[in-house]
């Protein structure tokens, strides 16, 4: 297989037409069986297949800086920079990443999870390369996706600003806009990169300058004829009006077409744009079929057919039939989104209420002060957001919703540890950063049920209300009324005497599976479901004054986490009882399997009860 030949960049720079499409095709193949095995990011792959095999033969990484936005389309570029034997550990713990790396390899410049930050990335590195007298280009691969959310544009006045050395190549999709197309477009597309182009165009505007009397009406008169016929063939494109040459669009698997514009990207002097379109799932047909996005991010599944095996309902699942059926009841009822509404459940609230559904792009911070603005006219939005997405807009979330007091349910999805996808998307910080924000309330479901009582209690609070639950199947369906509890109001589910655990959100089921091993060790242990972590129950400090020890159990960071709750009630109230904080380690977590990954930090039912051991040991309980 010509894909095994491949060992780095150097080796594709050889390769002849009908060898590049042959490879191509490989790489399309290795992706679909490899991802098929692991799960992880196809659609986005598949389409860039032939835009990074370029990327690479006409840049010199990591001598040109190359910089994803978002790093899941990255798998192809990890095909090419020698890590093609490592793709069976895809996502898989202490195995390939699922994004760039930088402990991976020297050609991952930055590990870029998070959408729209790529081009501020690209123009930092620049920008130092230019101070400090180095050479080599800076190339940002960013997704029209990518191009919703607000960091990008601020990026993109800054770029026009500064001037720098930076090509930017726009991968589109077709799946956020209709891009202008056609052949004239594309054509003069690739001229205006030209560099023959441009150095044909001073010479005109200098020989129109220089005719007597009328040049400078001459020369303004073909200036602006240029633009008249630009308007024509590709209306003035935002890059342009904010400085940045534009060139496109260019058929992105068109692997001649897509080199030739790089080089002259690379040839131009300042920003440039090189817009291609490709189509997401390219070569695989179940994927290019696909109108939901179900193979953007995909579990395993059969590569002959495209079929998924059927799951059961995970907590999304349980959130989305809470959702419609209380937006049957309530119609002030809003979903609101940041271009995640397959993976936060809200594809059946689009299909039953369209017009209360909204979509807003990668852009969170607008998504929360919309929210707001609908809230302050009388409406009642849900706010549905990954865990790990919601830190982008915490200035939001503490100033135009807290502030006002408005009632805005959060809902936060891959809370805790998610798994595969790592570091930036393991939901770890959302009990801590949640609970500084005034008048808050913070609430993890521990079941299904418990799951429509709190998210009924939300949308009956008259402000601010958070609930997180994790990514994966839920333990059942859920059947409770959508009835509100009362706000921090703890679940006492077994009484013991020796050691209180008190646990919140999918904790709570494990913290019993322990209690049931200390019982068999003659540990007699209470066990609470906390269900709020702001605010949390003053009850748990007359209970903790009746155990010998207490441990908190959460799957977030125990740095000013659930445990820092506890023990400043307890200390507020005067309780000295010993109490042991479990939680997530200060640091950032690579990805692996979620209960591998909880057993590592302590945080199963043999972990619990061994720490329970460790404060309250056997004999002491038996003498008790």
């Amino acid at each position: 297989m010509l894909l095994d030949e491949i060992a780095s960049p150097d080796d594709l720079r050889d390769l002849g037409p009908g060898d590049l499409e042959r490879l191509c095709s490989e790489i399309r193949e290795f992706l679909v069986a490899a991802v098929s095995r692991t799960g992880g990011h196809l659609g986005p792959n598949l389409g860039v297949v032939e835009l990074t095999v370029a990327l690479h033969r006409v840049f010199d990484s990591p001598r040109d800086a190359i910089v994803f936005d978002t790093g899941h389309q990255a798998y192809v570029h990890k095909m090419v920079t020698g890590r093609l034997n490592q793709f069976d550990t895809l996502r898989q713990q202490g195995g390939l990443s699922g994004y760039p790396s930088r402990t991976e390899s020297k050609h991952d410049i930055v590990e870029n999870s998070h959408a729209s930050t790529g081009l501020s990335y690209a123009l930092g590195i620049a920008t130092a390369r230019r101070l400090r007298g180095e050479q080599g280009k800076v190339v940002c691969v960013i997704g029209d996706g990518a191009l919703t959310g607000g960091m990008a544009y601020e990026a993109l006045n800054n770029i026009g600003q500064l001037k720098p050395e930076l090509v930017i190549i726009l991968n589109d999709n077709g799946r956020s806009y209709a891009p202008t197309v056609g052949g004239i477009a594309e054509n003069l597309g690739q001229l205006r990169l030209s560099p023959r182009y441009e150095a044909a165009k001073d010479r005109a505007g200098n020989a129109l300058r220089s005719l007597p009397a009328v040049g400078h009406s001459a020369y303004e008169t073909a200036r602006r004829m240029k633009n008249s016929l630009k308007q024509l063939v590709a209306p003035a494109s935002i890059f342009e009006t904010l400085g940045l040459k534009y060139g496109g669009p260019i058929d992105g698997h068109d692997i001649a077409a897509v080199e030739k514009a790089l080089r002259d990207a690379a040839h131009y002097r300042g920003p440039v744009v090189v817009h291609v379109v490709t189509n997401k799932g390219q070569g695989y047909g179940p994927a290019v079929a696909d109108k939901v996005d179900k193979f953007h991010g995909v579990s395993t599944f059969d590569p002959d057919s495209g079929s998924f095996a059927k799951k059961a309902p995970d907590w999304t699942d349980i959130f989305s039939d809470a959702l419609c059926e209380a937006a049957a009841r309530d119609p002030r009822i809003v979903a609101i989104t940041a271009a995640m509404a397959s993976s936060t459940g809200l594809l059946q609230f689009a299909e039953r209420f369209p017009d209360r559904f909204y979509d807003v792009g990668i852009a969170e911070q607008h998504a929360v002060t919309f929210a707001a603005g609908l809230a302050l006219a009388g409406m009642r939005p849900v706010v549905c957001i990954y865990s790990t997405f919601l830190q982008r807009a915490f200035d939001q979330v503490t100033c135009d919703v807290a502030l006002h007091r408005l009632p805005i349910v959060f809902v936060l999805d891959r809370s805790g540890i998610t798994g595969p996808d790592g570091p930036s998307h393991h939901g770890a910080l959302d009990l801590a950063y949640l609970r500084v924000v005034p008048g808050m309330v913070v609430s993890a479901p521990s079941t299904p049920d418990e799951l429509r009582r709190l998210f009924a209690t939300g949308l009956a609070y008259g402000g601010p209300f958070a609930m997180r639950y994790p990514r994966g199947p839920a333990p059942g369906a859920g059947a409770a009324p959508l009835e509100p509890l009362e706000v921090g109001k703890m679940s006492v589910l077994r009484r013991g005497h020796d050691v209180a655990i008190v646990a919140i959100g999918r904790m709570v089921a494990v913290a019993s599976q322990a209690a049931d091993l200390l019982a068999a060790r003659g540990l007699s242990a209470t066990v609470v479901d906390a269900r709020f972590a702001k605010p949390v129950d003053p009850d748990i400090a007359a209970l903790a004054a009746h155990h010998r020890a207490l441990i908190s159990v959460e799957d977030g960071i125990a740095t000013g986490g659930f445990g820092g709750a506890v023990s400043e009630l307890l200390a507020s109230e005067g309780v000295n009882v010993p109490v042991r904080r479990l939680g997530l380690p200060d640091r950032f977590i690579e990805h692996g399997a979620p209960a591998k990954l909880l057993a590592q930090f302590g945080l199963d039912a043999e972990g619990i009860a061994a720490a329970a051991l460790e404060m309250v040991p056997a004999s002491k309980a038996l003498a008790g």
